[in-house]
């Protein structure tokens, strides 16, 4: 009886810090390299208890084309900025794209999770992961979801990752 107690209470302490520092995901981590990709961003939990105001991401190198889908009471915004390198998208040339998205104004209280989404076209290259760092905003507070492997900075927030998989071979 008393050993089941502590092994209750060690599978307590080892799973309540994993649940109070859900990461910022995305709805798919892998998908086809070079196609339209529907991102859907979540958003688990606030900061220490305090509600969501805001949300920023970053997009990786490579992606291009992005365009955010409107959040009932929060506004959006795009930041451009001009590429190392234009590319062609169907006969124009692109010489700025955009890197950032905001999502701002809204109250997500820490209680409940939301979920934000934007398309992009990825890049082709197959086997390469992409990560999205996520700036969440909240009343009190902030967390920098950008950790990336390899990543010196001591910062524990993962940022949303995303596998680029060889096009699947078509079937005759």
């Amino acid at each position: 009886m008393i050993f089941s107690r502590i092994a209750l209470s060690l599978t307590g302490a080892v799973l309540f810090p994993l649940a109070a520092h859900a990461h910022v995901t995305l709805e798919q981590g892998s998908t086809e390299a070079g196609k339209s990709y529907k991102a859907v961003l979540r958003i688990p939990h606030g900061c220490d208890g305090s509600a969501t105001t805001g949300i920023q991401v970053t997009l990786p190198d490579g992606v291009r084309q992005a365009k955010p889908m409107p959040h009932a009471g929060w506004s959006v915004q795009v930041v451009k900025e001009k590429l190392a390198q234009p590319y062609d998208w169907h006969g124009d040339t692109i010489t700025e794209d955009v890197r950032r998205i905001r999502w701002q104004g809204g109250n997500l209280p820490d209680a409940y999770y939301d979920e934000f989404v934007f398309r992009i076209q990825l890049p082709p290259d197959a086997g390469k992961t992409l990560y999205f760092k996520v700036k969440q905003q909240c009343e009190k507070g902030e967390i920098d979801w950008a950790a990336v492997p390899g990543d010196s900075s001591g910062n524990d927030y993962p940022a949303a990752s995303l596998k680029l998989l060889p096009p699947a071979s078509s079937a005759h």
